[in-house]
């Protein structure tokens, strides 16, 4: 007789991702060690995607990926939060920009339903974890910039005045609806909150040559452009933080949307909260050391700056953290 598996925290292991843009600051800041010689961009931290799929790394899962998960445990994970065309509904990465990234835009809900397959709506937020002196963002346009400024801006490289350019400092979050035009500036290293999508239509690319091809990356000036409304007023930047503190907890919101919350939880050394969820929610670590624990569990889930953990909605009702050194985490769900 086969004894059904516990429905438990999930850690999945990293899939790193080389980018002409990348570096090594996701290894360097969460102490993680880097067997690749290439510049590694992004770390997804939690994948449900045709082309890649997270794998459990340790407990009871290991090696299960989110997908077979998703399959195997139903509403003990998902609770009521739906899939996304059968998919887990978030993508988490980091981010690491030793050059800016590509100026890009998303698909919005109409080119997504025009072009179907594995085009869909890709809504994001940035929170920026470090930065150079002098790191920026740009999120979305000036205003009065329509769309014949935007395309020669494009083609001609003068995007200043043009794109939205934005101090950034540690602890900022910005969030980046579907047909937003944005760039993530040289020297930023961000957690990114995102739909599961991996569709970027980029529009420049700063005149930068590719040192494998010898050639310019391709653009998607044209799809870009059918993904960005000009009429209407561009989306702010950041959104209005609410919080919520006790003795030994704060809680600030700090992106509201159709299809995630962001809040980031800070909690006192010593501190032991119980886990109650009801619905799936995802950790990621950027300070200090907690201990997540069950009755029923094999070993405790020991976590830190840059781990992320899933919590499935069917928790053990005795799962508990209890804080060994004072942490900060961004607390991610998906809204009912």
């Amino acid at each position: 007789m086969v004894l059904a598996m516990i429905v438990q925290p999930l850690v999945f292991e990293p899939i790193y991702k080389p980018k002409i843009w990348g570096g090594n600051h996701i290894f360097t800041c969460f102490d993680r060690e880097k067997t690749s010689t290439e510049p590694i961009g992004e770390s997804w931290e939690l994948a449900d995607l045709e082309e890649d799929q997270s794998r459990v790394a340790i407990g009871e899962a290991q090696g299960k990926t989110l997908t077979e998960l998703v399959a195997d445990w139903g509403k003990k994970l998902m609770g009521q939060v739906k899939l996304i065309d059968g998919r887990f509904p978030l993508l988490i990465k980091f981010l690491d920009a030793r050059q800016s990234l590509s100026v890009q835009v998303h698909p919005n809900e109409r080119v997504a339903r025009k072009l179907g397959g594995n085009v869909r709506v890709k809504h994001e937020a940035w929170y920026i974890l470090a930065t150079n002196p002098g790191g920026s963002i740009y999120h979305g346009l000036e205003p009065g910039i329509d769309a014949r400024t935007f395309r020669e801006a494009m083609v001609t490289g003068q995007v200043q005045g043009v794109l939205r350019r934005i101090d950034v400092q540690p602890g900022d979050c910005y969030y980046l609806p579907s047909g937003t035009p944005h760039a993530l500036g040289q020297g930023v290293l961000v957690a990114e909150v995102q739909t599961p999508s991996d569709i970027t239509y980029r529009t420049y690319d700063w005149g930068r040559v590719d040192s494998k091809t010898g050639q310019t990356r391709e653009l998607h000036l044209d799809q870009a452009m059918e993904c960005i409304d000009f009429e209407s007023p561009q989306p702010s930047p950041m959104q209005e933080r609410s919080h919520l503190a006790n003795m030994a907890m704060t809680i600030t919101r700090l992106v509201s949307c159709p299809s995630f919350i962001i809040e980031k939880v800070r909690i006192a050394e010593g501190a032991r909260q119980h886990i109650a969820r009801g619905e799936p929610a995802v950790w990621m670590m950027l300070e200090g050391e907690a201990v997540i624990a069950w009755e029923q569990g094999t070993e405790p889930i020991h976590v830190r700056a840059g781990n992320v953990i899933l919590l499935p909605a069917d928790l053990p009702t005795d799962a508990a953290v209890t804080v060994t050194k004072p942490a900060e985490w961004l607390d991610v769900t998906v809204p009912v």
